[in-house]
């Protein structure tokens, strides 16, 4: 199956509380690919990239976050695929 590509924007009280480290944590975890950082207006944005049923566990985490979270939404967007990502890593 092909791998399926989405942006992520997720709301709540998802800075400082080491929302990305824990994100990429996880995706490594499952095997998805892509990236986290923070934004300018204390919510967070990601891209993974995984197998659909792979992509759907690691959504499921973002919608949970880390323990001391508080998500109160995950607005998800496929996103085309131009080229595989090769890691997930957390940007500045």
């Amino acid at each position: 199956m092909a791998p399926r590509r989405v942006h992520l924007r997720i709301t709540g009280l998802v800075q400082g509380v080491s929302y990305r480290a824990s994100a990429q944590e996880e995706a490594q975890r499952l095997g998805v690919k892509g990236w986290v950082r923070n934004l300018p207006d204390g919510n967070v944005e990601a891209m993974a990239e995984a197998e659909p049923e792979v992509l759907e566990g690691f959504l499921a985490w973002c919608k949970r976050g880390p323990r001391s979270a508080r998500v109160k939404s995950v607005i998800v967007k496929d996103s085309p695929i131009d080229a595989l990502f090769t890691h997930f890593e957390v940007r500045r």
